[in-house]
């Protein structure tokens, strides 16, 4: 009855009463009791407004079409169709019974809660995936489903188990359509459900299709005369690659000459995969579809099979491999005075890995006699990679050295979190990288050549206002929202650096910020302080690289690419990299709930980050994960917010702050839903009253 309301109502502008409505949709006698009750629904939802005695649709600037992401905590966002909207927030009450992938109709209002556009689902247009994943539960001998797909978690009644025996709380697979079970993939806690239950949920591919592999199985790891051709040879330069100790994809090599003039030359040479993977081949739909590899803590969904990822394309040390390099002559004040591009092919010497860079810049004696002849190198290029970085701060261009968590495994049982921090092996490169990414980008722009731009828009004003307030609540000054720029936020962040704060500062400039994407039309990079910026240097995971090297590949032939839909191209490609993000963080995330588990009863050090609905939300400080103090367990206190920053008890005082240290007892964990309640420690709750 709702989606036949809807269609008369759209089909009248200025409304309806609801005699009309019952004339259109045929409905007389006793089922006219149902028609009101769903119209009194229907406007309670906010689904329709009611002018008078007559009903109308909301203006359609208010609603949009979208894809439903739902979170295992409890709500969802609408990613609206129109890319330059910003996310829609869902309240779990207004998901309508939608589930991740589903393409839904949402109304909704820029200004939510939190000052973000928030909605309520109108209507499922089109369901993404025909099951559901869920865990699996029974009430009175009936069989149902708790869904991880829903923002709301109502269990979803079966109508049969089928063949299957699932044990309650496994993890079960259903049909959304008839609700019958189609399979059942173990408990939560067994060894590859969480990764296997992140697959299916995210909709990732784990294999490739036989046209994708008999291609790659065609392909030849010799280098042939023909492959030489018309390429710059230099193999005898001395390249390295420097990679993370499990890398297995090395798409990317460095090489560098200080200049008579007291400058550099630097060369950045990358994997040529565009050689191999031919537009429009079986290879080339399936890596545009998957768009970007994944990585697991213990497993990767590589964007190409692995005959051409892991050794064909992969920079291996001591074999010829094709390459496209980028030749950068670099002045001792970090301006690039000349770029030159080449189809070429090296022979790298050596595989580093950042920890061995790190300790020869360290000074350690054993790792500098084991690789002696590579050392004077490795000093030029760390000269190199800091003039460059200096240069880019100047510009504005904002460095954010966050930790994140890496996870450390004991005999494939995880035994802690461990901190990961980026050290100088990885910030070298990243300096050759963006270099390297900004030189391709100037070329192709200047010769007007069609591409896929990485792109990073100004934060909007109402995002940097609400940052300004946080900030001057910590000391830290900003101009008016219109008036800031990457160079304020810079200036902030050098602020920042070394006081107990800097990490949560950090992660509210951050938060300010909107996402990096891909596109067609080069608008500049934000973050970076640069006009021109694309991705060049990892076409062996992520697919715009790939359909750089071509343009760039094509501009040196002096033609332009012919590449159809370049602007779907660069959305998919945006879309695909931040599904493998989530998926990423909620695998990571959901391991680390795991571990917390069996710490229940123990104390943490934690930092306030938010304050919501339910109470006081902290993350822990050696965990990256954050629960929730309930305001029934602070003190037995009434609390309200002096402001967005304080949270002020009204009998005895006490106030709690954002960025706050507190010590915190864990008292609750919910892996799969990725939530855990804390309550105040001793020390805290007979503290300032």
């Amino acid at each position: 009855m709702d989606e036949t309301i809807l269609s008369v109502l759209k089909q009248a502008k200025r409304g309806l009463a609801f005699h009309q409505i019952a004339s259109l949709t045929g409905v007389r006698g006793r089922d006219k009791t149902r028609l009101r009750a769903r119209l009194k629904a229907l406007h309670g939802r906010g689904v329709l407004l009611k002018k008078k005695d007559r009903y109308v649709l909301p203006p359609e600037k208010n609603i949009v079409k979208g894809e439903f992401l739902a979170t295992m905590k409890g709500y969802g966002f609408v990613r609206p169709e129109d890319r330059q909207r910003e996310d829609i927030f869902i309240p779990a009450r207004h998901s309508h019974g939608a589930m991740t992938g589903d393409l839904v109709e949402v109304v909704f209002r820029e200004q939510g809660k939190k000052g973000k556009p928030e909605g309520r689902i109108v209507r499922i247009l089109e369901k993404g995936r025909p099951t559901v994943l869920g865990i699996y539960s029974e009430r009175f001998g009936q069989p149902f489903l708790v869904p991880f797909d829903a923002a709301s978690a109502e269990e979803i009644p079966l109508s049969s188990k089928g063949q299957w025996r699932p044990e309650l709380g496994m993890v079960v697979e259903a049909q959304r359509e008839g609700r019958f079970l189609t399979r059942v993939l173990g408990f939560p806690d067994d060894p590859g459900v969480d990764t296997e239950v992140i697959i299916r949920r995210f909709n990732l591919a784990a294999g490739f299709p036989s046209e994708a592999l008999a291609e790659a199985e065609k392909i030849s790891g010799r280098v042939s005369a023909e492959d030489r051709q018309k390429r710059k040879d230099f193999r005898r330069w001395l390249t390295v690659t420097i990679d993370g100790e499990n890398a297995k994809d090395f798409d990317d090599a460095v090489s560098i000459k200080k200049l008579p003039s007291g400058g550099y030359l630097l060369g950045v040479h990358v994997a040529d995969v565009s050689h191999y993977v031919r537009l429009g081949s079986a290879l080339d739909s399936e890596a545009f579809r998957r768009g970007t590899s994944v990585y697991f803590p213990d497993l990767t969904l590589p964007m190409l099979p692995e005959k051409l990822s892991n050794d064909i394309c992969s920079l291996r040390p001591r074999k010829t491999r094709l390459t496209v390099s980028v030749l950068l002559e670099v002045g001792e004040d970090g301006r690039v005075i000349r770029a030159e591009f080449h189809p070429s092919m090296i022979r790298t010497a050596e595989r580093l890995t950042y920890t061995s860079v790190f300790k020869i810049f360290e000074g350690d004696e054993e790792e500098k006699r084991r690789y002696d002849r590579l050392v004077s190198d490795l000093l030029v290029m760390r000269e190199l990679a800091a003039c460059l970085r200096s240069r880019r701060e100047e510009e504005g261009s904002l460095n954010f050295d966050l930790l994140e968590p890496e996870l450390i495994y004991k005999e494939g049982k995880l035994q802690r979190v461990a901190a990961f921090e980026a050290n100088e092996a990885h910030h070298l490169i990243e300096e050759f990288m963006v270099a390297a990414n900004v030189a391709v980008a100037q070329a192709l722009n200047r010769q007007s050549q069609p591409a896929v731009y990485r792109v990073h828009p100004p934060p909007g004003l109402a995002d940097l206002e609400e940052l300004r307030e946080t900030l001057a609540h910590f000391g830290f000054l900003l101009p008016e929202p219109s008036e800031i720029t990457s160079k304020s936020l810079q200036r902030i962040l050098g602020q920042a650096e070394g006081k107990p704060a800097e990490k949560f500062i950090n992660f509210q400039v951050l938060r300010a910020l909107r996402l990096a994407v891909y596109s067609a039309e080069n608008t500049g990079h934000y973050g970076l302080a640069k006009k021109e910026y694309t991705h060049f240097t990892s076409p062996i995971r992520r697919y715009p690289d790939l359909i750089v090297h071509r343009a760039l590949k094509t501009m040196l032939e002096g033609r332009k690419m012919n590449i159809p839909g370049l602007h779907s191209i660069a959305l998919h490609s945006s879309e695909q990299e931040r599904r493998a993000d989530e998926a990423e963080k909620e695998l990571t995330e959901w391991r680390i709930f795991r571990l917390l588990k069996r710490k229940l009863g123990e104390e943490f050090q934690g930092t306030i980050v938010d304050f919501n609905k339910a109470g006081v939300v902290v993350e822990l400080d050696d965990y990256f994960v954050d629960g929730l103090i309930h305001y029934a367990d602070l003190d037995g206190d009434y609390y309200r917010r002096r402001s967005k920053q304080v949270l002020a008890g009204k009998r005895m005082r006490r106030t709690f702050e954002l960025g706050e240290r507190v010590r915190v007892i864990l008292a609750s964990v919910d892996p799969v839903g990725r939530r855990m309640n804390f309550v105040l420690s001793r020390e805290e709750d007979g503290g300032r009253r």
